[in-house]
């Protein structure tokens, strides 16, 4: 297998903000500190649970610095470095390996559609810039381009595209990428709700902003699977299911954030036009993160 630094919970911290919508980087440092602390098994900042479209260059380096330091090589980092064009992509990619990131994470995103050609001449591009390996995200909800099991076969062919991140809900996807590509190909699941599915398709790992709220459980399901227990996993999975459905129907940053003051824990506050959710949602998410403590 080629480079391939991820296995289990891969978990997406969340960007929180103060008062004046500022990045708040203490309180980011904190949450990452809980998300290793609880047992993460890698560290993804920068992804849409981290709201990368709406970060500056100059707050994606400090988010990209800030992880590198909390984490401290205790696990492996997975930074989102996407943009529209491929000088800015290459140039985020080129600072996160320089700051110590073990990997970067890349989503094709687009205002024009991309052809596959322009997609593959894009990751191939950023691919030569850099040495560390690259994960090809594939979420046409956020990133406007639905990148087809035969594109996401011929990235692989690039030699530092070594993962594949499936957001798309579609497991079959997942199962023409392990019977075209064999046993040893490197995917991973960023659909919430297919967690279970994806692992017994043969995802390596699953990629979530839930353990931030459940890390336990996120934990328990991977384990249960490493250890081959079908009927344990499916039990840990149906448990935790309605809360991973909620958090992604009501989106995923404002929902964390209003998870973690359940919680008891700050989560910062959203950056426009983003908005806290709604009292109805709130008392909603409790009733869930409640019955979960039962």
């Amino acid at each position: 297998m080629k480079n391939v630094p991820f296995k289990g919970i891969i978990a997406y911290p969340i960007t929180p903000f103060d008062q004046d919508e500022k990045v708040n980087i203490p309180l980011f440092k904190k949450l990452v500190e809980r998300l290793v602390a609880s047992g993460s098994h890698g560290i993804a900042p920068l992804g849409s649970t981290g709201v990368l479209p709406y970060l500056s260059d100059e707050e994606k380096e400090a988010i990209t610095e800030a992880t590198i330091q909390q984490v401290n090589k205790r696990i492996p980092t997975l930074v989102g470095v996407s943009n529209l064009t491929t000088e800015k992509t290459v140039y985020h990619a080129k600072f996160a390996e320089n700051a110590g990131a073990d990997a970067v994470m890349i989503i094709p995103m687009s205002y024009w559609k991309l052809t596959d050609d322009e997609i593959v001449t894009h990751y191939d591009t950023v691919a030569s810039k850099i040495s560390i390996p690259i994960m090809a995200y594939n979420n046409p909800a956020t990133g406007g381009v639905d990148m087809s099991p035969t594109l996401l076969k011929r990235l692989l062919e690039i030699p530092n595209v070594t993962m594949i991140k499936e957001s798309t809900g579609d497991v079959q996807r997942m199962h023409y990428l392990r019977k075209e590509l064999g046993e040893d190909v490197a995917f991973y699941n960023g659909s919430n709700p297919l967690a279970l599915a994806a692992f017994t398709a043969g995802a390596k790992g699953w990629c979530t902003a839930a353990p931030n709220l459940i890390p336990e459980l996120n934990i328990s399901l991977y384990k249960a699977i490493e250890n081959n227990q079908l009927k344990e996993a499916q039990d840990i999975f149906y448990k935790q299911v309605e809360l991973l459905k909620f958090i992604v129907a009501k989106g995923l940053p404002r929902t964390v954030k209003a998870g973690l003051n359940i919680l008891g824990e700050d989560g910062g506050n959203l950056r426009s036009p983003l908005k806290p959710l709604q009292q109805c949602d709130i008392e909603e998410l409790e009733t869930i993160i409640n019955h979960l403590k039962n």
